[in-house]
């Protein structure tokens, strides 16, 4: 395990702190560099520098006004204009005034992919959310539009879960049902409920949760299956040839995500059992055992129901995620076993994904532990490594935005 006797590595230090503050300080300052001149984000190349390519995917839009927005409640300096920008964008261009909902792709002013996506729905919702926390005047126009498009199009009330996708004019697109926009939903729904008190959204991310941790995550020896058909079975024949948003099998990264957020609910929701945290913690142990790359560091990307590897590629987003809810898991107590987790993480983060002569983490490692460009042209968006700076540095489960106040001023 990793020697945690290096305080900067280590949960809750004042070194590790300082680190934690310096890196997200130098995210915000990287990726001030992605606003364009006119509308919308520009992807930055692993050199900091705007990359030629104008497509905008409508969850960047949206995840950079939801770290902004973070960034502006921790102190960042200039971190409203970005929201305001991203705010802009978002009805400008994403919005579809013809049919309603957003857009997933706009290329300049025009639309570059117009499929109706509830993974990047829900992150409408979140940008809402987040921005009404920093008293955007356009937030409450936008949590009201995003929750009528998911309520009308996405939400399935006899399941309690999430569809996924239409065509731009609401005709179907595929049948298809999935965890991670479900995931997501989560995310936005319990945000939404910290800047609205509307207990409807606590209510519809505790039905996901129910499904997903309640009977599948059990039923599957803690892990989670991925993919399903229209009633919500389980797919065993699902083949992508989208790996990084729908790879096969399960994905430890969205484990270490569920059980974060499965802790984030059960606290909005007053901690009602004693079960949660070990069920957080089964969900962990099983993602961190199984994905772990022992030679080489970082999790693997994704496994089988039974645990085998299928695909070994190491990304930057699981490891921030497994992070994210160790931190959670601590802020319960202190824990030898997870704060070795944590501190070995950390150590792979900057080791081999922080990028310290740029700034910002590089999203692929190739086999020889060197940035990869197989998947990604260029550094994703601020949100995951973020997150990982971020919530270590409160001391919550919950309503962590708040915590943040004035943290890198």
């Amino acid at each position: 395990m990793a020697d945690i006797a290096d305080d900067k590595h280590r949960f809750g230090t004042d070194a590790h702190r300082a680190f934690l503050k310096a890196d997200a300080q130098r995210l915000f300052d990287v990726f001030r560099a992605s606003r364009r001149d006119g509308p919308g984000y520009h992807v930055l190349g692993y050199d900091g520098a705007p990359l030629p390519d104008s497509v905008q995917q409508l969850h960047t839009t949206t995840r950079m006004v939801h770290s902004y927005a973070l960034g502006h409640i921790a102190g960042a300096p200039g971190a409203m204009e970005m929201v305001d920008h991203g705010m802009a964008y978002l009805w400008s261009h994403h919005r579809d005034p013809e049919h309603g909902g957003y857009v997933w792709a706009m290329d300049g002013d025009l639309i570059h992919d117009d499929r109706k996506l509830a993974y990047g729905h829900v992150f409408v919702l979140l940008a809402g959310a987040s921005a009404k926390m920093v008293g955007h005047p356009d937030a409450d126009r936008l949590i009201a539009d995003a929750t009528e498009v998911l309520m009308a199009r996405f939400w399935e009330p006899d399941r309690g879960l999430f569809a996924d996708e239409w065509n731009r004019d609401w005709t179907p697109f595929s049948t298809y049902r999935g965890m991670n926009a479900n995931m997501h939903g989560i995310e936005a729904l319990v945000t939404a409920f910290e800047a609205t008190a509307e207990r409807d959204y606590l209510d519809m991310a505790g039905q996901i949760l129910s499904f997903f941790v309640g009977r599948m995550a059990p039923a599957h020896n803690w892990r989670l299956p991925e993919h399903y058909t229209d009633d919500w079975q389980i797919d065993h024949d699902f083949v992508t040839d989208n790996q990084m948003f729908r790879p096969e099998g399960t994905t430890p990264g969205h484990s270490f995500e569920v059980a974060r957020l499965l802790l984030h609910w059960w606290d909005l929701a007053g901690r009602p059992d004693d079960d949660t945290p070990a069920q957080a913690w089964a969900l962990t142990e099983t993602a961190l055992t199984g994905g772990w790359d022992a030679e080489r560091g970082g999790i693997k990307y994704s496994l089988d129901l039974d645990g085998n590897v299928l695909i070994p590629t190491r990304y930057w987003w699981p490891v921030t995620e497994g992070i994210g809810v160790l931190a959670s898991l601590l802020k319960l107590g202190a824990d030898p076993v997870k704060e070795e987790w944590y501190a070995r993480l950390w150590l792979a983060a900057d080791a081999q994904f922080i990028d310290h002569d740029v700034g910002g983490w590089f999203p692929e490692l190739d086999a020889a532990g060197q940035p990869a460009r197989a998947q990604f042209n260029g550094k994703p968006d601020i949100y995951h490594a973020l997150q990982a700076d971020l919530f270590p540095l409160t001391p919550r489960l919950s309503r962590y935005a708040e915590d943040l106040a004035g943290v890198l001023a």
